[in-house]
């Protein structure tokens, strides 16, 4: 055996020892590699929503296929004299005109402005009347000077049963188109 001696390492001090050039490259990227998933993390939690889409097909309506089949809607025939919302429900017509503008998307089938318009709403708290998964569909209302979805919603069922909230789920009324 000819050649160059056995590396040996000396005898540990008990002393932690300098890091190598080589561990403090690989400790550099993966806290970059963290940083970046983090960052992803809390944009996928509070995303903007797209700009408002006018025109264009519903299949083009953005990445996550926010488009639900069109709904139909309620009678656009206009109200009785004297018409008003049932008891526990809202007119149509009294409604913010962003909460009539998603009325209208949801008719037409969208394009809506967020991406997660027509998602299934589950009904977890019970506010709404009893019905199987997949019964009930929420639709956001833009907020005007909000930086997020906000906390205005319609929440639709069967045809012609909608329902119109302010306060992100905490209470319903059902919107009476008659009026």
């Amino acid at each position: 055996m000819t050649g160059t001696p056995p590396i040996t390492r000396p005898p540990s001090t008990g002393k932690l020892e300098p890091m190598t050039s080589r561990f403090r490259l690989f400790a550099v990227a993966a806290l970059l590699l963290c940083a970046v998933v983090a960052a992803g993390v809390y944009a996928m939690g509070h995303h903007q929503p797209a700009a408002p889409r006018r025109g264009g097909s519903p299949a083009a309506s953005g990445p996550a296929g926010a488009t639900a089949p069109p709904r139909a809607s309620a009678s656009s025939a206009p109200a009785p004299a004297g018409a008003s919302a049932s008891a526990g429900g809202v007119c149509q017509s009294g409604l913010p005109s962003q909460a009539r503008d998603t009325l209208a998307l949801i008719a037409k089938g969208g394009p809506y402005p967020y991406r997660t318009d027509g998602i299934v709403f589950e009904n977890r708290e019970g506010r709404l009347p009893k019905q199987r998964t997949g019964y009930y569909h929420e639709y956001t209302v833009v907020t005007p000077g909000s930086g997020d979805r906000g906390t205005r919603r319609v929440v639709t069922g069967a045809p012609n049963e909608e329902y119109w909230t302010d306060d992100h789920y905490s209470s319903f009324q059902s919107i009476d188109t008659r009026c």
